[in-house]
């Protein structure tokens, strides 16, 4: 779910923590309480992980990325010039669908990796000619990756992508301030909490969280269960104090709102700023979403973006991204490299057993225009 928003906030703040702390993550942890899934490592790769980063071909030393802003630690992006000579360039976009369209565009020819969001990724494979195949014999640390994020239902066979930025988006409360405890979604309705909430401005996911509490699916396509949920949806407008994609965790951490759904960033942010802030895994279920990396087809540069793709799956590597971009880790070499800080906030350590059971946002096809009227109309409303 965190797919179809972003907040790219670097979250300074928690990032100087971890690193004051524990000094980055270079001091090691003990592996036992692994924020993801306890699963194996994929076999789905031709060799064992290696450490290093494998010579880069005779291609040009450029490395062209189209991301979300802020969305790859500059510091991690300086070690991969220094060992390898390649020049990496960033271009930006607001949105997935921003994304696509420049895909499609004349000059498709320009990025050799791409952030794609989850239901994203389904909708590039169905229309095809736009991702190329990994090549995983040149991806030999695509094994230390977690087999609870891959095999997934946008890329089955794991032809297309490497999981980046897992998240779920949660509830946060302050018990001094709150007049209700918060067990779940359905909470947020409560009269109480008038003029209380903070919430993502997330189409897809908010009517998802509705349609939860009516018993329906996160992604359902019937008219009348979608029309319950304008309903419903426009119930809770006297409950919303404010409604954002950025630094929402700042309502509830200066007591604007007493309650927040935020993406994973801001609740693990808000949770290290204020330790006695309560974070809710909603017995509605949760929500779930995955950034993922991959390579267009029509990319300048692929076999640099395959040495790219081997970097950054590095244990050490990927330890380090996921505390600078605040997101679950996907990868199991990791694990000895996170901070406790990282390992114990519970908007990362989230049982396995719910992340297995979470929604994703999927691709809902021709009812996409009936969740972009619901969403027009509860903001008129």
């Amino acid at each position: 779910m965190n797919a179809t928003k972003k907040t790219r906030t670097a979250a300074v703040l928690l990032c100087v923590a971890l690193a004051m702390s524990a000094g980055g993550c270079n001091n090691a942890a003990a592996p036992d309480a692994s924020p993801t899934p306890e699963t194996s490592p994929s076999s789905d790769a031709s060799s064992a992980p290696q450490d290093t980063v494998p010579e880069v071909s005779g291609e040009e030393k450029a490395l062209n990325i189209f991301t979300w802003d802020g969305y790859f630690p500059e510091d991690v992006m300086n070690d991969f010039t220094s060992q390898t000579g390649v020049k990496v360039n960033y271009s930006n976009f607001e949105s997935n669908e921003e994304m696509l369209t420049k895909l499609e565009a004349a000059n498709a020819g320009d990025y050799d990796i791409i952030v794609v969001s989850d239901y994203m990724v389904e909708i590039m494979a169905k229309r095809g000619g736009l991702l190329a195949e990994l090549d995983k014999s040149k991806i030999p640390n695509y094994a230390n990756l977690d087999e609870a994020y891959i095999s997934q239902f946008y890329d089955p066979d794991n032809l297309y992508t490497v999981p980046y930025g897992p998240g779920s988006p949660l509830l946060i409360y302050d018990p001094a301030t709150c007049p209700v405890k918060i067990e779940g979604y359905a909470d947020l309705w409560d009269p109480q909490l008038e003029d209380s909430l903070a919430l993502m401005d997330s189409a897809r996911v908010i009517i998802g969280i509705t349609l939860k509490t009516l018993g329906e699916d996160f992604n359902s396509t019937d008219e009348a269960a979608l029309e319950r949920a304008k309903e419903k949806l426009i119930e809770l407008k006297p409950n919303i104090r404010t409604m954002s994609v950025n630094q929402l965790q700042e309502a509830v951490l200066s007591g604007e709102a007493s309650v927040g759904f935020l993406f994973t960033s801001q609740v693990a942010t808000a949770k290290t700023m204020n330790p006695d802030l309560e974070i809710v895994y909603p017995k509605e279920g949760l929500g779930f979403g995955i950034d993922t990396l991959a390579v267009p087809l029509n990319a300048p540069h692929k076999e640099n973006a395959h040495v790219f793709l081997n970097y950054l799956l590095e244990g050490e590597t990927a330890a380090r991204v996921s505390t600078q971009i605040q997101y679950l880790c996907p990868n199991t070499a990791a694990q000895e490299f996170l901070p406790d800080e990282y390992r114990n906030n519970p908007a990362y350590a989230i049982p396995g057993d719910l992340l297995k059971a979470a929604d994703f946002a999927k691709d809902v096809g021709e009812a996409t225009a009936l969740y972009d009227k619901i969403w027009t109309e509860f903001k008129q409303a």
